[in-house]
């Protein structure tokens, strides 16, 4: 008996943490999102927009790892799916892969590193 509360008390808390508005996305769709970002006691928007070259886990464990070229510098980030840091995800280009990692990504510059588009 108390195991069927204690999954019962477990479902409950996931399904309030679940955000309903993300979009579908794959590996190597590029995504626009805003992040929120905590300065002192004031927070505010940060713009990140990237490919995303991994996803990975299912349910409140679920990640997607963005990466962008900054400055001629090569930023990744990781993400959880639910996390309430970000304020809003869009995808801005579908693109076509045949594979689940893009890691090759991180050896290639210029055209060569981009994702063919759809």
């Amino acid at each position: 008996m108390a195991t069927k509360n204690v999954r019962e008390l477990i479902k409950n808390i996931t399904e309030k943490r679940f955000c309903k508005d993300i979009p579908d996305f794959e590996v190597g769709d590029t995504v626009k999102m805003k992040v929120r970002v905590q300065e002192a006691e004031k927070t505010r928007l940060h713009p990140f927009e990237g490919t995303v070259i991994k996803k990975s886990g299912t349910g409140l464990n679920a990640a997607f790892t963005v990466r962008k070229v900054s400055f001629g510098e090569g930023v990744e980030r990781v993400f959880p799916l639910h996390s309430p840091v970000i304020e809003s995800l869009k995808v801005i280009a579908k693109g076509t892969t045949k594979r689940a990692k893009l890691y090759y990504l991180r050896q290639r510059q210029g055209k060569s590193a981009r994702v063919e588009q759809e």
